[in-house]
């Protein structure tokens, strides 16, 4: 470190200053550094910047005091002597009357960082000699400089008197001591009582109160108030006592008010749970207010029923902005929405004279207004409102709304016809105008002469063009339309008017005008997009147009695609959107276009075959269905579909000769073979279905085939011959649970439990991810009323398969069969835990372990939970019906159909209801009027319809019954007219 060298200003130095520069210049070079140095003697850490006190915010003095001057004394005298040197003498005599502060202390005072400098004769001669001159300055200042006490000014003059010729330093004192007496600090109240603390031992300490209400007062009053007691109301009572029992009916005698009506009660809480359960079917969020979607129907609806009549109107709001307008009218009188507010204002108070007054005069002032005229002639009778209509037009010659209103005013038809012809004359460019005039005209000659002439004067106009086509011949109405084309080259309604007007002709196959269209549109740069083309052929389709529909999506539905792009998800997208609004026409236009691109995609065909299916006809399905196997030949979904429609309608031979083919495309197809089977034995061809079952067992011997093969020898009766096959088939294929099944079963049926037993043992240890396997282990248990052993197949069961539902519903059956509710409770509670969202596992719990009361607030809570299970809806139907709401019942029926309508046990309860209910329940008609005659029985027949279309193939009783060997050769019907009567 460099030297501090200042000679320039060693003249100026004090002699300390000048001795701790050698002494710092002479040291640096060879001491340590600061933070390995030893400490001072007496050094207290802190003690240089302050750091020696506690201060509160109460008491800004220092908790402790600092060294005294006896110490500070003493520490000097000790390091002056560790020195060599001789005490330092400035600061020997004590003074008693002084007290310095520490902010006035002596910055250049060694006790800090150089105290272990060395202290010499000439610094203590120093030292004394500023002492010295600082004390007679001191003496001067205390004598000359004096300041007025403030405290005592308001003595009086004596007191002053007194105080003036004190030095300085002892009034202050005087008066700081006067203060600090009447003003004392806390620390110096309570110094007696902190003194007092230290005789306070832990234990005393621990048990002090916390801090509060000690005097007791408040703690009192609200004991008291806990002691008082109340009346207890009639209707607790009632309600305790009736708590636990379920009445359905009210005494007329309690109508009076004195007691509270609990019928009304649980009517309102079950409207409320049927609003919320039709929001969460329908997934809005308009539950407690949150409703952010607004019905405009509803919304008017509302609104002119809320309308006031003029006897109703509050009188002082009628003055209150009846002054809002005046005021408005005044300060803008050429303002015409302020006259029309202010007469309409007085006719809804009833005052229609006064608004007739209010709107003539702003007819006065706004003369060129059309709304202020025609608020005028609407509130006048007719006759003043001709007049009032023919000073309109003298002011609004051009306004084609007065006209209008002139020529409505009119009862004669002639009279009518003059005033339009007179606007025609003011306004010849008016398209409303011309059509008007068309209108009136009786005489089809008459209004084609009005509509050449429109046409001659507004050539741009769409309208009139396409209205005199309609009224001219086939001919005429072809150079109607050329014209058009010619002077509206961008209009593509003309062109589909000319597209539709050959196909009234008969030329829709030799001219394809909707060719042409889209060169002359695209020339024009006029083309619309691909989605308006389809709503264009939408609206020819619902007109009846259906050729011109075709053309249109023939020649437009590939526009704007490029081969990159997915244009087979597109047109499939486009179809469905046109089944879901009913064209069926364009739907079907649309699959053909597609197929006219992607011929070997399989999809298109079944879309395009489920179509004709559903929404055509079968002359249109069966040659649709031979282009398909045609485009697709590896299909065996189209094969079967083809042969299955030949053997519906009974023509078995051509049935057999598709599946012939069918064989030659795909052979060794086991679904093919399995079809081959199911037709032959459906038509009571026993040899021949075995014959073919056989043959397929060598030819494609799956698994499939051997359960089919032991499946209609079981349905035969042959046990042994199909417990031969079982055996047969599981040594082939020893993972095909449906085997272990069927062997289980026949030994169960024939009562040899062990064998049976053993059976379902080996098929769930071969097959562990089989669920029916397992029930079919854990019912043939409880059958011999073994439980427990029940009970120990399901838990094993369900370590395998945690989140299965039917594991838990089936072991919550067996304790509830085993008549342990609380048992079931708990599964139910743990099952509920591990799938939240099963509709079955709340089916069972709302149905068998909840009181009735509290079923339909189960079922709004599970329906929030998954509101897209059939089962729940069903649920909920089940519940309205048990309460006979019977039209709520039916919305939930058709609302779980919609969802799944492969499950046949909905389809059952449906049909169950109506068979119970069909009567009582009113359907209303399309024009409004309600007929109960035979509906019911329509309505079953359309249930039935509807299912054997639909094909269920899944449901817990559906699916028992269906597979049932006796019900082998039952139809759809039949089986669901059994399922109906099974379930209870």
């Amino acid at each position: 470190m460099k030297p501090v060298d200042l000679p320039l200003l060693d003249t100026f130095k004090p002699p300390t200053l000048r001795f701790l520069t050698a002494h710092y210049n002479e040291k640096m070079s060879g001491r340590k550094d600061f933070l390995n140095q030893q400490a001072p003697e007496n050094y207290v850490a802190g003690l240089g910047r302050g750091a020696t006190g506690f201060i509160t915010r109460s008491d800004l003095g220092p908790g402790r005091e600092g060294p005294s001057e006896d110490q500070i004394k003493e520490a000097l005298a000790k390091r002056a002597q560790a020195l060599g040197a001789a005490p330092p003498t400035a600061y020997g005599a004590k003074k008693e009357e002084e007290e310095d502060d520490e902010r006035f202390q002596d910055p250049e005072n060694e006790v800090g960082l150089f105290a272990s400098g060395a202290y010499d004769k000439d610094d203590d001669e120093a030292d004394r000699i500023y002492q010295e001159v600082d004390e007679r300055m001191d003496r001067r200042r205390k004598i000359r400089r004096f300041v007025p006490p403030s405290l005592h000014i308001a003595n009086g003059l004596s007191n002053w008197a007194a105080y003036r010729h004190l030095p300085r330093e002892a009034r202050e004192k005087q008066e700081r001591e006067e203060y600090e007496r009447k003003n004392p600090k806390i620390q110096q109240t309570f110094v007696d009582l902190k003194r007092a603390l230290t005789t306070v031992t832990d234990d005393e300490w621990a048990n002090l109160p916390e801090v509060g209400d000690l005097t007791g007062k408040n703690r009192r009053t609200k004991q008291t108030l806990r002691q008082r007691f109340y009346a207890v109301p009639d209707s607790v009572i009632a309600g305790a006592r009736d708590s636990t029992q379920f009445d359905t009916t009210v005494s007329e005698d309690t109508a009076d008010g004195t007691m509270t009506n609990f019928a009304d009660i649980g009517a309102a809480r079950d409207k409320v749970l049927q609003v919320r359960l039709d929001q969460a079917a329908q997934g809005t969020d308009s539950v407690a207010g949150t409703a952010t979607n607004i019905d405009p129907k509803g919304y008017l609806t509302s609104l002119s029923k809320s309308e006031l009549k003029a006897g109703e109107v509050a009188v002082g709001d009628v003055k209150r902005v009846r002054v809002l307008l005046e005021s408005v009218i005044k300060t803008n009188p050429k303002h015409a929405p302020g006259w029309i507010a202010a007469a309409r204002l007085e006719e809804f108070a009833g005052k229609i004279v006064a608004a007739r007054n209010v709107i003539a005069r702003g007819c006065e002032y706004c003369p060129k207004s059309e709304d202020a005229w025609l608020e005028n002639i609407r509130l006048n009778d007719t006759h003043n409102a001709k007049i009032i209509a023919a000073s309109a037009i003298k002011n609004i010659d051009h306004s084609v709304s007065l006209w209008i209103e002139a020529m409505k005013l009119e009862n004669d038809q002639r009279a009518k016809k003059r005033v339009i012809r007179l606007a025609l004359d003011h306004i010849p460019q008016s398209v409303v105008l011309w059509k008007e005039a068309v209108n009136l005209e009786e005489n089809p000659d008459d209004a084609r002469l009005l509509l050449a002439k429109a046409t001659e004067l507004i050539p741009l106009s769409v309208e009139l063009w396409l209205a005199l086509a309609r009224l001219e011949s086939f001919e005429n109405a072809q150079k109607v339309l050329n014209k058009a084309r010619k002077a509206i080259p961008t209009s593509h309604e003309i062109w589909i008017a000319a597209a539709r007007l050959q196909e009234q002709m008969g030329n829709a196959d030799k001219i394809n005008v909707m060719k042409r269209a889209v060169q002359a549109l695209a020339k024009e740069s006029a083309m619309l997009k691909r989605e308006e083309w389809i709503t264009e052929a939408e609206k020819c389709e619902e007109e009846g147009a259906i050729l011109t529909c075709g053309a249109i999506v023939r020649e437009t539905l590939g526009w704007g695609l490029d081969e990159d792009d997915d244009r087979k998800e597109i047109w499939m997208e486009d179809a469905k959107a046109s089944i879901s609004r009913g064209r069926y026409g364009t739907a079907r236009a649309i699959y053909a276009y597609a197929l006219r691109v992607f011929i070997n995609k399989q999809s298109i065909w079944l879309a395009a075959a489920d179509l004709e299916k559903n929404h055509g006809t079968k002359e249109g399905l069966w040659p649709l269905l031979e282009k398909a196997v045609e485009a697709c030949p590896q299909s065996e979904r189209l094969w079967m579909m083809l042969a299955k429609e030949k053997w519906q309608a009974g023509e078995m031979d051509n049935a057999r000769i598709v599946l012939g083919k069918a064989f030659m495309q795909n052979p060794n197809n086991e679904n093919i073979w399995l079809a081959a089977v199911k037709l032959e034995a459906d038509n009571d061809e026993t040899e021949k279905a075995r014959e073919l079952l056989a043959e397929a067992r060598k030819e494609a011997g799956t698994d499939r085939v051997w359960i089919k093969s032991a499946s209609y020898e079981r349905q035969l009766g042959n046990i042994e011959a199909a417990l031969d096959l079982v055996n047969q088939g599981l040594e082939l294929f020893p993972k095909a649970d449906k085997l272990w099944m069927m062997k289980g079963q026949i030994y169960e049926l024939e009562n040899k439990t062990a064998q049976a037993r053993e059976a379902f043992g080996r098929g769930t240890r071969e097959c562990p991810n089989s669920i029916p396997l397992w029930l079919l282990a854990s019912r043939l248990e409880e059958k011999q009323r073994m439980v427990v052993k029940a009970r120990s197949v399901l838990d094993r069961a369900r370590l395998k398969h945690p989140k299965n539902a039917q594991l838990w519903v089936e072991s919550v059956r067996v304790e509830r069969r085993d008549g342990k509710m609380a048992q079931a409770r708990n599964l139910m509670a743990k099952a509920l835990q591990e799938i939240p969202d099963s509709g079955l596992l709340w089916t069972e719990s709302i149905w068998y372990l909840e009181d009735r009361t509290k079923r339909k607030q189960r079922i709004l809570e599970a329906i929030r939970k998954n509101d897209s299970d059939p089962i729940l809806y069903v649920t909920a139907a089940r519940l309205f019906w048990a309460n006979r709401q019977l039209e709520k019942a039916i919305s939930w029926f058709e609302k779980a159909i919609l969802l799944d309508s492969d499950c046949g046990d909905t389809w059952a309860w449906y049909l169950k209801f109506l068979y119970q209910h069909g009567t009582e329940v009113r359907y209303r008609l399309d024009d409004g009027r309600c007929d109960d005659t035979d509906f019911h029985q329509e309505k079953r027949e359309d249930v039935i319809s509807k299912c054997v279309v639909s094909e269920p193939r899944h449901g817990e009783i559906w699916q028992s019954v269906a597979k049932d060997p006796r019900n082998a050769k039952k139809n759809v019907e039949e089986i669901l007219k059994l399922v109906a009567t099974r379930l209870g």
